[in-house]
């Protein structure tokens, strides 16, 4: 073993490290509040944050309880999309909190950056539409006559002030020097994709004035999608992620794809460097590969959450519980509903 070899062993782990920290921001999501914060030395004392996220946060103290909520909606929305998959988003009470996974460069690091910016700038725009913080409000830019004939009014979601804050906080780490260059920008690209799952599913919602419901006069506003709608989105560019590689074009650098039969990714596709591993198997040595044993799966699907797949050809065992379900639901007036509660016995089949 050569001392080059050994040095740049040695280099890789360390970028392989300095990269694990880029998304222990999460880490937000394990505190009840932020929002007690009082003075500029509290940000010194929130786990997770590198030092340009701790001067952020004593520059915008009162945004930061918005931010542990997006880091929170940010981990249930990755749970939601893969219940069903091998690797499920687990979190731990380490840092990163969804563990090594998120520190290569995989499809599913390609999620988790993704759902993660746009967490953030979901979250301070609708603290910013809730009159919750003083630096920003509704956005006063949306107003007047619109083509459609109909008034702007109303409050009008500040989406360029959340995305602004996300890129500012979220991006932050993969600026700074020492990051590995391929990777920083992979997790760039991700976020910004992150990002343009809420911008292209904004919407209008409007309401209607006028004598007995008529619609003489119609106010709209601009308004975000609901959260689940953009993780759905970014799970569906999650399914059909580009392998990608870092080329040298003159003097910059960009990624590509890997197979250059497959066309050129969009800047609202996720991308990713390294193949995913199984998830099979629980892995001691690797936070957060818990494998999949114990696991329930779907005996008569074929799909990924079947036993077949999900047990990894380990087999499956099944075992009758009993389950209690609400039900011969009954409205009362005014205003209950009250229902029985019913037992039945369901079969239940988890990995070996």
């Amino acid at each position: 073993m050569t001392a080059e070899y050994v040095l740049r062993s040695l280099l890789m782990l360390f970028l392989a490290l300095l990269s694990a920290n880029a998304s222990n921001w999460l880490y937000l999501a394990k505190l009840s509040s932020v929002g007690s914060i009082s003075d500029e030395e509290t940000c010194e004392r929130l786990r997770g944050l590198i030092h340009k996220q701790v001067q952020i946060c004593k520059r915008s103290v009162e945004v930061m309880d918005a931010v542990r909520h997006g880091a929170q909606l940010a981990i249930d929305e990755c749970q939601f999309q893969f219940r069903n998959r091998r690797w499920n988003c687990s979190t731990l009470e380490t840092m990163p909190v969804f563990g090594k996974v998120v520190t290569q460069g995989t499809r599913e690091a390609a999620f988790v950056y993704a759902i993660s910016a746009a967490s953030v700038a979901f979250a301070v725009t609708r603290a910013c539409s809730s009159g919750e913080l003083e630096k920003c409000g509704c956005d006063h830019n949306v107003h007047g006559v619109s083509p459609e004939g109909f008034q702007w009014s109303g409050c009008s979601d500040n989406i360029a002030y959340g995305v602004a804050f996300s890129q500012s906080f979220v991006d932050v780490r993969e600026r700074s020097k020492g990051q590995s260059p391929s990777r920083a920008l992979m997790n760039l690209h991700n976020n910004e994709s992150g990002r343009k799952a809420i911008l292209s599913h904004m919407r209008v919602e409007c309401k209607c004035h006028g004598v007995s419901g008529s619609c003489e006069v119609k106010t709209c506003w601009k308004a975000m999608p609901p959260f689940r709608k953009v993780g759905n989105a970014i799970k569906e560019k999650f399914d059909g992620a580009t392998e990608v590689e870092q080329r040298k074009v003159g003097t910059t650098k960009i990624l590509v794809p890997r197979n250059s039969q497959f066309k050129p990714h969009t800047d609202e596709d996720l991308v990713y460097l390294d193949p995913s591993p199984d998830f099979c198997d629980h892995d001691p040595r690797t936070p957060g590969m818990l494998g999949t044993a114990g696991r329930q799966c779907n005996r008569t699907s074929k799909a990924i959450d079947g036993c077949e797949l999900m047990c990894c050809g380990r087999g499956f065992q099944t075992e009758k519980v009993e389950v209690v379900d609400r039900c011969s639901c009954k409205f009362h007036w005014c205003c209950y509903v009250k229902c029985k509660q019913c037992r039945k016995m369901v079969e239940m089949h988890t990995c070996r």
